[in-house]
């Protein structure tokens, strides 16, 4: 069949932090969403992994961009130039046409204003989708889950993001209830960056805050199983001498503070917005966490003690979206929350 298989069909994660392609039910794609180019010509030189290790270190003949910022496309090319490089990866063992067809399905923050959804579905087209659809990321998230979306019960998602933090009521197929706010993983990572500059007088780079963040990152200052402290190595600010700080997670869970208490906030904004027995669901479902933001250490433990609900860490966070993602792509013509392109 592979033969005559014209039409390839792929589903797309397009996130800040990173993007997913899932092919024929599989992760064939799982990379940074990060392009490297060239200054002058603005020739692509690498995308993914290759490019994220030359971010902060490149010479003026390369430029790293992140294409999305705060779940959106901030920069047309550079974000085409990462789809079309992908795409070409994931697609890559079907050599019988040089070009596909290819039917896409895109999940995007469920906050997007229209233009940020036509520059989704226009980068989609340039990068080679004949039918783009979309999907709302908290919808994917669910699916990903294994949450029955078309059921007439509520079931609430908080997909915490790089750019994003998606907060959703669904029920009978269609989100009742929702917050979109642009706090999510970036942003804890800038508090670290901060937090290292202002109390420890060290200069951090976003890639080595965000391994502080993985490493010792916490939502509450007392954690059964606490990590060991992380020894940090930078210039000093100063003096532009060498340092060494240990950092524990006690200090990171001061740091992010803040962003925390802003995601908690608009959680109990959309459920403020909750009709009365859909709370009533949610209440005895409990409410599940996804994305990268939903491994931050103690979170759900937080939330559940501070909300009243408990929380629930979905089983593969990192992947929810998408693999929900992949779900819709074969069920085009069942999901009426689809939008076409």
């Amino acid at each position: 069949m592979g033969l005559f298989s014209f039409t390839q069909e792929i589903a797309m994660d397009l996130g800040t932090a990173n993007t997913i392609i899932i092919h024929n039910d599989k992760i064939v794609v799982d990379e940074p969403s990060v392009v490297a180019l060239d200054s002058k010509t603005d020739q692509l030189i690498a995308i993914g992994e290759k490019a994220q290790k030359m971010h902060g270190k490149a010479h003026e003949g390369i430029r790293t961009v992140r294409p999305l910022r705060d779940g959106v496309i901030a920069d047309f090319g550079a974000a085409e130039q990462m789809m079309r490089g992908m795409i070409k990866i994931a697609t890559s063992h079907n050599r019988w046409f040089s070009s596909p067809s290819l039917k896409m399905v895109v999940c995007i923050p469920s906050g997007s204003t229209e233009v940020e959804i036509r520059a989704v579905r226009d980068s989609s087209e340039h990068a080679g989708g004949r039918e783009v659809y979309m999907i709302y990321e908290p919808m994917a998230a669910a699916i990903g889950i294994g949450i029955d979306v078309e059921a007439p019960e509520g079931n609430m998602i908080v997909d915490i993001g790089g750019g994003t933090t998606e907060i959703a009521v669904i029920s009978l197929g269609g989100i009742v209830s929702n917050k979109s706010i642009r706090i999510a993983g970036d942003d804890l990572t800038e508090d670290v960056v901060e937090y290292m500059r202002r109390q420890h007088n060290i200069r951090v780079g976003e890639r080595t805050a965000e391994l502080i963040k993985m490493k010792v990152g916490s939502a509450l200052t007392s954690l059964e199983d606490p990590p060991e402290d992380y020894i940090v190595r930078g210039p000093n600010q100063m003096t532009a001498l060498p340092m060494e700080v240990p950092v524990s997670y006690q200090e990171i869970a001061h740091c992010i503070e803040k962003s925390i208490s802003k995601i908690e906030a608009a959680i109990l904004g959309a459920l403020e917005q909750t009709p009365p027995e859909l709370y009533a669901d949610i209440v005895s479902k409990g409410i599940w966490l996804a994305g990268g933001g939903a491994l931050l250490r103690g979170l759900d433990k937080r939330l559940s003690n501070k909300i009243g609900i408990p929380f629930n860490v979905a089983e593969d966070p990192l992947h929810a979206v998408a693999r929900g993602t992949g779900v819709a792509l074969k069920n085009v013509d069942k999901f009426s929350f689809l939008r076409r392109g």
